[in-house]
């Protein structure tokens, strides 16, 4: 019991430090997606999902939205292997870029609406 208690609290904590640490593309998406803002659907940001941490999730639509930047440069395997197990787990991902998100943030809001529909 304890092994699991400092496992949740381990995640906690990681979801925190992703949230304080958002990008301009995360912060700016959170302005619509927060408080049930688009279309009445409720996302939660830097949500843990077993082993992984979604940007942004949404329980009662099952999907996931990432917005990608820099960081996942040179990270297509880990990527797949993730999208994969997210797809296993009953999930569908959208992913944007950071520039998407910054410089199209219709188009982008667009795609997860899309997806919203199709789910």
């Amino acid at each position: 019991m304890a092994v699991i208690a400092r496992l949740l609290r381990s995640e906690t904590f990681r979801a925190r430090q992703l949230r304080r640490s958002a990008t301009a593309a995360e912060k700016l998406l959170w302005t619509y997606l927060r408080d049930r803002r688009f279309d009445g659907i409720k996302f939660r940001r830097q949500q843990p999902l077993g082993p992984y941490f979604a940007d942004f999730f949404s329980e009662e639509a099952l999907l996931v939205v990432e917005a990608d930047g820099a960081v996942h440069v040179g990270r297509s395997d880990y990527d797949r292997a993730r999208d994969d197990w997210l797809r296993l787990a009953g999930l569908s991902i959208v992913r944007l870029s950071n520039d998407e998100i910054l410089h199209d943030t219709q188009a982008a809001l667009e795609r997860i609406r899309c997806a919203l529909r199709r789910r």
